[in-house]
């Protein structure tokens, strides 16, 4: 990644590029978006309409998190009150109007403590999420690399209108999860929708999302050839709490 008076809209960038990859089949046109953490009491976010595969520093939008936050506690607003909050929201006013997911990057920094966040919408993973199985199968795990990558758990979210709907069931799950596993997921599952991979840098959001999509693509030859073989719990839990497999972690998000 480049040099840049703007390190981390410039990783956004690159990030952002990565994910849509059309090889990749993580999101195409002008599907899924990404957002960083500015350090400042406000964060980078996709402007809305921007296309991830082609964007560049001007598709994004820098947006105050404490009136996004705000929003989320104002009960039932119209489409044009979100619209018109989001505006005020810019910490420059002369950037585009941001993603209507700003709501759930907003919650996946302030709540959950990640630097980074892609959402995308992965064939793969949507060809079970949007399946009657949902996201049943990813509850339980098949192969070790799943484990060190996307964590122990996944966080799962039922189909909600994307937008600020969604955003407060997300927090809604945000909370449920840390306060019954003491720790905040690095997957969240969309159902009917996508995921979103929650990182500390850039090459570990990539990271949870290509290994998520393997996940969903090695799930679906299981089915195939009479069912997963799920590992036993023991071991899932051995492979997540060992020290060799928290340095691998460490090492491939980059730190």
């Amino acid at each position: 990644m480049p040099d840049s008076p703007e390190p981390v809209l410039e990783q956004l960038v690159w990030l952002s590029r990565e994910l849509a990859r059309p090889e990749r089949e993580l999101a195409i046109l002008g599907e899924g978006n990404t957002g960083a953490d500015a350090g400042d009491g406000a964060f980078w976010v996709k402007a809305s309409g921007s296309q991830m595969a082609t964007i560049d520093a001007q598709g994004f939008s820098r947006v105050r998190m404490a009136p996004v936050l705000a929003m989320l506690d104002q009960g039932e607003l119209t489409d044009q009150e979100v619209a018109a909050g989001l505006r005020a929201a810019l910490a420059d006013p002369s950037h585009r109007k941001p993603s209507v997911e700003t709501f759930l990057h907003a919650l996946c920094m302030a709540e959950a403590g990640a630097r980074f966040v892609g959402h995308t919408h992965p064939i793969a993973v949507n060809q079970i999420l949007c399946s009657r199985q949902g996201a049943e199968p990813f509850l339980r795990h098949l192969f070790p690399d799943a484990i060190v990558v996307c964590g122990r758990t996944p966080a799962v979210v039922p189909y909600v209108d994307p937008g600020l709907p969604l955003a407060r069931a997300v927090r809604q799950e945000l909370r449920r999860y840390q306060a019954h596993h003491g720790h905040p997921p690095k997957l969240l599952l969309l159902v009917n929708h996508g995921l979103v991979a929650l990182g500390a840098t850039p090459q570990d959001v990539l990271n949870i999302t290509l290994m998520a999509d393997k996940w969903a693509r090695i799930l679906q030859g299981t089915y195939a050839l009479g069912g997963p073989h799920f590992l036993p719990e023991a071991q899932v839990d051995r492979i997540d709490t060992r020290p060799d497999e928290h340095y691998r972690r460490r090492h491939l998000a980059g730190k």
